[in-house]
C-alpha cells in the first residue's frame, strides 16, 4: 500500500532548525517530483518547496527561500527538507506529497517559538 510518513517536526526556538522527512513506500517513488505542503490553522495549505524526480531541480516559496533546502534520495525513497532560521510564522503541519498523484502523508507539526 502506498504510504507517506513524515517526521522530525517539533518545538524549536526562533532562528532554529529542523530536518524534516518523509518516507515512501508502495509506488514508485524515483518517479515523481515531491513537494512539501504546509498548513497553519484557519489558513489555506501552502506550497514550500519542490524538487524533481532526479533530484536535479528545486524550487521554494518566496516565504521560505534562502532558509530552506529540499533534498531526496531515491535509493531510500525518502525526501527532505531542511529549514533554518525558523519563524513563528513556519509555525505549521507539515505534508508531503508525490505531485500528480492524491498520494499525500498524514503531516508532522513544526511549531516556532520564542
Amino acid at each position: 500500500q502506498v504510504q507517506l510518513v513524515e517526521s522530525g517536526g517539533g518545538l524549536v526556538q526562533v532562528g532554529g532548525s529542523l530536518r524534516l522527512s518523509c518516507a515512501a513506500s508502495g509506488f514508485d517513488f524515483s518517479r515523481y517530483p515531491m513537494r512539501w505542503y504546509r498548513q497553519a490553522p484557519g489558513k489555506e495549505r501552502e506550497l514550500v518547496a519542490h524538487i524533481s524526480s532526479t533530484g536535479d531541480f528545486t524550487n521554494y516559496a518566496d516565504s521560505v527561500k534562502g532558509r530552506c533546502t529540499i533534498s531526496r534520495d531515491n535509493a531510500k525513497n525518502t525526501v527532505s527538507l531542511r529549514m533554518s532560521g525558523l519563524k513563528p510564522e513556519d509555525t505549521a503541519v507539515y505534508y508531503c506529497m508525490a505531485l500528480g498523484s492524491h498520494y499525500w502523508g498524514q503531516g508532522t507539526q513544526v511549531t516556532v517559538s520564542s
